[in-house]
């Protein structure tokens, strides 16, 4: 049995979330019941979305309906669970798909025009042709002057597939283009009991940076308008409230229409009779048919409205931050419309058109028209960079890997995340307010870390423990560098269509400001595992913000860094000024380890996706050599002899295969996962060797190769998590041996290395991050001294400053507040700390005191001269 609690705020709307289970302790075709605190059976549905080598179940999914929230539950293998009393129905109907929750029905048609053709509650129909329109504009928005022209084009669905059909829970997908560019899938979620129905959109960008310009996306819907003009309602949020208007406005007249009636108005409520000297005048008070709330940066909206096109639009109070909902519809009913993190991804905008008449349109401006239009080109002209040679230079002064044509955005993807919510009413103040913060933050039920812990699951990790000063300071400062990524964000606004969910890599101290504008310095691009510590830490806390952090950097890395269809499909870019403009395209950015953790938790299709577009990440290999410019050898791409390296491309092919095997079954994958692990522990320098050749046809690597080669990165980007995962999970002869002995030399002595190995080791670096692999050997072969020089490596190094991180020459950690003519506004910095360096100490911190924690005091008093004795 298992208890779930809420991630943060309960939910009443539905909910879907995962749970894993240690190995063996839950046999395939088992099935789950779900109850409440009170001991009330709550229906459920359940899928497996991993399983174990041998079978049995190791992450399961789960699903409730809408209803009050408990709050806590209890879910418990092996027991029948309760039906819902109306289930969740998926029907064909004349060539279009009815689902119907027991509240609302959507009528989906199976290809068109349209998302839904309609909405229906209770048998009444709210809104009609739910649709995607977009506007493609032919050149860039000038500074001054007329733009362009713009076409308007409206999303064309062009296959609908019915992933889940209840009884709980219902997703049907829904694949299409925006006219004849930009592929989108939409994903609708439906609930048994639900009103609300969430909605995800993501689009791949495969037009021409050069002529192709968006100057629109969004999603529309019309509403059917019945009331009378005084008790139909427009609201649009606010920070706080929401924009509280009527379309034909009763209150604030020359003659009242009455206290009740005014009351009445505000609440949303029928207005019903009306004093007659207005009532006998109502013609001649305006009636407000078109509103608008334009979100154009993190720190601001305008509103306004409109009696109709052909008339001056009137400035309404404005505001900083939206959230993104709003409604329109009448006494009788309409629908509530919204976007998550509204503000976040700006520029955005909600639009209510036509309220005054018998058919009004809300639309959710994923990119608002009023902005310029979105503008992909690459940020400067190659400044002759046309040979490797040049590259390299460049790379040595902006740390930027320049190529021509590389800076492509082709290929990039955005997931948005959107409801529709048919309402019987115009809602309270207080309903709309639950609505937005349910869409911003929505509802999830989890397992505490202890149980997580428990099931053994996505790699090295332990709970948080303060029992003696060093423990408590190493969790003291994991705590300040998330609060660092969490003011960072802020107060240097870390936000827009593109950039939520990315930080950046390394700091100015010089100008009090991110390096947001030289070359590899600018964003960071998952550059060493951030998006690994986020979730640990996690893992280990359970805090629903570290939770809420990690999550939108999955959401950004995985879709905006990574390319999804093209040359490059499978592949993700390097960090830069432009998420993709780096011609260092790699399997570690699109690494499918850092997307588990998300789907694994939430169920998540989109997340799905991303790691099963890597279903064979072999494949990329042929696209582009990562070492091309660096070579001293001769080799070209060839399935026959593709050149692999054995850090960060085979550790991110081995997290690809090793969720395919896990979530699919698929033996191909297994066979290339542990295949290729008997070849690195078959060759005379294993891990040393540093690359391998693999036939792409066998999927295995040449062995023969006996030669030693270093990379300081080669285990920086999920080596160590995934290699810890697999020793734990397969039996490979040979492998735990190849893989102790990198651990254990990498930060050897140079007089170890030499002995063991016959040379000294060169490309050593990255000292604190690295220490995780000392502690990782030391933990395996029960080494006390080999602990303690893990800790040492950990805390200080007196060799090399240039191979330590900032972070190890800082004794005391703490913020400086600048002001002042050198910076916009007063900022708090901590300029020794990189988002790299905070990856590389919260890493290795995390593995160290789970692996080796015991030696944690003893470590920091040895003075040994190195890990002797082993």
């Amino acid at each position: 049995m298992t208890a779930l609690r809420w991630l943060d705020r309960p939910g009443d709307q539905g909910v879907t979330w995962g749970v894993p289970w240690p190995r063996g302790a839950v046999a395939p075709g088992t099935p789950f019941a779900l109850s409440d605190d009170a001991g009330r059976e709550v229906p459920v549905q359940s899928w497996v979305s991993a399983t174990w080598p041998d079978g049995s179940v190791k992450w399961s999914a789960h699903a409730a309906g809408a209803g009050p929230a408990a709050r806590e539950y209890r879910l418990e293998p092996g027991r029948e669970p309760a039906a819902p009393p109306t289930p969740v129905t998926v029907t064909r109907e004349a060539g279009a798909l009815v689902v119907a929750t027991g509240v609302v029905t959507w009528t989906v048609g199976e290809s068109g025009a349209t998302l839904a053709r309609e909405i229906a509650r209770d048998g009444r129909e709210i809104a009609r042709d739910v649709r995607l329109v977009s506007l493609r504009q032919a050149g860039p928005t000038p500074d001054e002057g007329a733009a362009p022209p713009r076409e308007r084009r409206t999303g064309l669905v062009e296959r609908v597939t019915v992933e889940q059909d209840g009884p709980v829970r219902a997703v049907l997908r829904l694949d299409g283009r925006h006219g004849d560019w930009l592929p989108f899938t939409v994903r609708l979620y439906f609930h048994a009991g639900a009103e609300d129905v969430r909605i995800t959109h993501t689009f791949v960008w495969d037009g021409d940076p050069e002529r192709d310009f968006l100057a629109g996306l969004g999603l529309s819907a019309d509403v059917v308008m019945r009331d009378e003009p005084h008790d139909r309602h427009v609201r649009l949020a606010g920070p706080d409230g929401f924009l509280t208007e009527a379309v034909r406005g009763l209150t604030g007249l020359r003659l009242d229409p009455g206290e009740r009636v005014r009351r009445d108005q505000v609440a949303g409520l029928p207005c019903g009779e009306i004093a007659p000297e207005v009532a006998s005048r109502l013609h001649l008070v305006p009636a407000w048919n078109d509103y608008t709330l334009d979100q154009s940066s993190a720190d601001g909206f305008t509103l306004r409205k409109r009696t109709g096109e052909g008339h001056s639009w009137v400035t309404i109070p404005s505001g900083t931050r939206s959230a993104g909902y709003g409604y329109v519809g009448g006494v009788s009913g309409g629908l509530g419309f919204g976007l998550r993190d509204f503000w976040r991804l700006h520029p955005t905008r909600l639009d209510v058109r036509n309220a005054a008449t018998g058919l009004a349109t809300a639309t959710v401006w994923l990119w608002s028209p009023s902005a310029p239009a979105m503008d992909l080109r690459f940020y400067h002209d190659g400044m002759g960079q046309d040979t490797f040679e040049e590259q390299l230079e460049g790379l040595e002064i902006t740390y930027e890997d320049y190529e021509p044509g590389f800076g492509d955005p082709r290929g990039i993807a955005r997931t948005h995340e959107l409801t529709l919510r048919a309402l019987a009413a115009t809602p309270p103040a207080a309903d709309l307010a639950a609505f937005a913060a349910a869409m911003n933050e929505p509802a999830l039920l989890t397992a505490t870390p202890a149980r997580l812990r428990e099931a053994g699951v996505l790699g090295v990790w332990e709970l948080p423990d303060r029992s003696t000063p060093a423990r408590a300071e190493i969790e003291d400062r994991l705590d300040f560098l998330f609060d660092l990524y969490v003011r960072e964000r802020e107060q240097r606004r870390w936000y827009g269509f593109w950039d939520y969910g990315d930080v950046m890599h390394t700091y100015d101290p010089d100008r009090h400001t991110w390096r947001y504008d030289v070359g590899g310095y600018a964003w960071d691009n998952s550059e060493l595992s951030p998006d690994l510590w986020l979730w640990l830490q996690y893992l280990r806390t359970g805090r629903a913000d570290v939770f809420r952090f990690a999550e939108a950097m999955t959401r950004h890395t995985g879709e905006v860094d990574v390319y999804h269809l093209g040359r490059w499909k499978g592949l993700g870019s390097r960090h830069n000024v432009q998420h993709w403009g780096c011609s260092c395209k790699q399997v570690r950015i699109s690494n499918a380890a850092y997307r588990r953790f998300h789907h694994y938790l939430t169920a998540d299709e989109r997340s799905g996706d991303l790691m099963d577009e890597l279903s064979a990440p072999e494949e990329t290999f042929t696209a582009v050599d990562p070492q091309r410019k660096v070579r001293e050898d001769v080799y070209t791409p060839d399935p026959s002899a593709l050149s692999v390296g054995l850090g960060t491309d085979w550790g991110s092919l081995a997290a690809a295969w090793l969720t395919r095997w896990e979530r699919h079954g698929d033996e191909r994958a297994r066979d290339r996962l542990l295949g290729t692990m008997a070849d690195i522990a078959a060759m005379p320098r294993r891990f040393l060797t540093g690359e391998a050749r693999m036939d792409l046809a066998t999927g295995r690597f040449d062995t023969s190769v006996d030669k030693i080669s270093i990379s300081h990165l080669s285990s920086l980007f999920g080596l160590p998590e995934i290699c810890a995962e697999l020793i734990a999970l397969v039996d490979v002869p040979g492998f735990e041996d190849a893989w102790l002995e990198y651990c254990r030399l990498y930060l050897a002595t140079p007089e170890e290395q030499e002995a063991e190995v016959g040379r000294r080791l060169g490309g050593i670096s990255l000292i604190q991050a690295h220490s995780r692999l000392t502690a990782y050997a030391a933990a395996r072969t029960g080494d006390a001294r080999l602990a303690a020089w893990a800790w040492r490596k950990f805390g200080r190094d007196e060799g090399d400053q240039l191979n330590t991180n900032p972070l190890q020459r800082q004794e005391k950690w703490e913020l400086t507040t600048v002001d002042g003519p050198s910076v916009l506004a007063p900022v708090r910095e901590a300029p020794f700390v990189s988002t790299n360096s905070a990856a590389q100490y919260a890493l290795a911190a995390i593995h160290n005191l789970a692996l080796i924690g015991e030696h944690l005091d003893g470590g920091e008093r040895r003075e040994e001269a190195g890990p002797a004795g082993r």
